[in-house]
């Protein structure tokens, strides 16, 4: 119900901007895949290969990251590119990081209906790094710094501090 409640939220934003963006649908299957992790998964890190990137800007979202994470690029779909099922522990942090050869963003939609956005957090591979990570969905987007960019990039999740790209 939350994420119904999110979604007409972005919905009227979007129409009230005139954007002709689709409201991001935390109902629709991801277009990648779904990961299901409990803290302290193997093999670590888990990922996904996917298209990166659209035409969709996410800057007309209106979507804040209460951290200043930067919400910039570009999505193809409302549907997210990956959804996480994750149940946490007290130990572990939560990492979620993009690999390509182009200028990557991430958008990651928190149980609790914020957000985290990042973009060139290690060259132009972005990184959301949860400290104290809830349990519960996450929807991902991965997009292109450049409208209409598409370029194959590889999604991670991982609980390692040494993993993932380093700035």
């Amino acid at each position: 119900m939350r994420k119904l409640i999110a979604s007409l939220a972005v919905t009227g934003i979007a129409l009230a901007a005139g954007s002709a963006l689709m409201a991001q649908n935390f109902n629709a299957a991801p277009l990648y895949g779904t990961l299901t992790l409990t803290t302290g998964f193997s093999p670590d890190p888990q990922q996904v290969s996917i298209q990166a990137g659209g035409s969709n800007a996410v800057s007309s979202l209106g979507i804040v990251d209460p951290t200043g994470g930067t919400c910039t690029g570009y999505i193809n779909a409302a549907a997210p590119d990956v959804r996480v099922h994750y149940t946490a522990g007290t130990t572990y942090p939560l990492r979620f990081y993009v690999q390509a050869a182009a200028d990557t963003t991430l958008l990651v939609s928190m149980p609790d209906t914020s957000w985290r956005c990042n973009d060139d957090f290690a060259g132009f591979n972005p990184l959301v790094n949860l400290v104290s990570p809830p349990s519960g969905q996450y929807d991902i987007w991965i997009g292109t710094y450049l409208a209409s960019a598409s370029t194959p990039a590889t999604f991670f999740v991982t609980e390692l501090a040494s993993s993932g790209p380093t700035p």
